[in-house]
């Protein structure tokens, strides 16, 4: 987390995406932009060769350099940050006051019970796309937990903290399974749907105090 490729010393433009990607720095360069802020970056510990530059990185990290573009990358530190993380984001997006942390997510409570298909089609217009949902629980919302992207393995967690909802990027097939047993409803708005909105009020608190200016360069994915 942090700078993950050197650039420009003075930066005063500043574009944001959820995740590397050639056609990312390839639009951050056209903007002229002196550096990017993405929510998945360059090194991960599940790579095999982590700091072995060919290929498709050879390729995405020649546009930076070429450019002297700064990257930033920030993983779950951005899902879990209480004021501009992804979770934090949805929840005050969807207009439900936030309760409680739960690892890197938040557990939200709707003062007054709601439909279940009320509150997936507050979720669609939200991301401006039909999530999926498994509707193995209450038909009335009133705790919800949102922990944005592979997060269905905290199914187990939901249940035992008294969840009635719980909203996320996608499931696991073996955590369907999970939630039917459980009585758990999940909703999956897409991985790249619910860390997007991180990324963008990160930027806008940047702006803020260092008079930046951002734009966030909205690379649709169907995940």
């Amino acid at each position: 987390n942090g700078l993950q490729v050197e650039g420009k010393a003075q930066i005063r433009h500043l574009v944001s995406g959820v995740s590397v990607s050639e056609r990312l720095f390839r639009e951050a360069a056209a903007r002229k932009a002196d550096a990017v802020l993405v929510h998945h970056g360059f090194f991960w510990k599940s790579d095999p060769h982590p700091y072995v530059i060919r290929g498709i990185r050879k390729r995405r990290l020649k546009i930076l350099l070429e450019n002297d573009i700064n990257l930033y990358a920030y993983h779950l530190p951005l899902d879990a940050h209480p004021e501009v993380g992804n979770n934090i984001e949805i929840l005050r997006r969807l207009n439900i006051p936030p309760l409680e942390a739960v690892e890197v997510g938040f557990i939200g409570y709707v003062n007054r019970y709601t439909e279940l298909d009320d509150l997936v089609l507050k979720i669609a217009d939200l991301f401006e796309a039909k999530p999926q949902v498994f509707a193995f629980g209450k038909t009335q919302v009133q705790k919800i937990l949102v922990i944005s992207g592979s997060s269905s393995p905290a199914c187990e967690k939901a249940a035992e903290l008294g969840i009635d909802t719980f909203l996320g990027g996608d499931i696991r097939e073996e955590q369907v399974r999970v939630c039917e047993e459980l009585g758990l409803n999940f909703i999956a708005a897409g991985h790249y749907n619910t860390e997007k909105f991180g990324v963008q009020a990160l930027s806008q608190h940047l702006a803020e105090k260092f008079g930046l200016k951002t734009e966030f360069i909205d690379i649709p994915n169907p995940v």
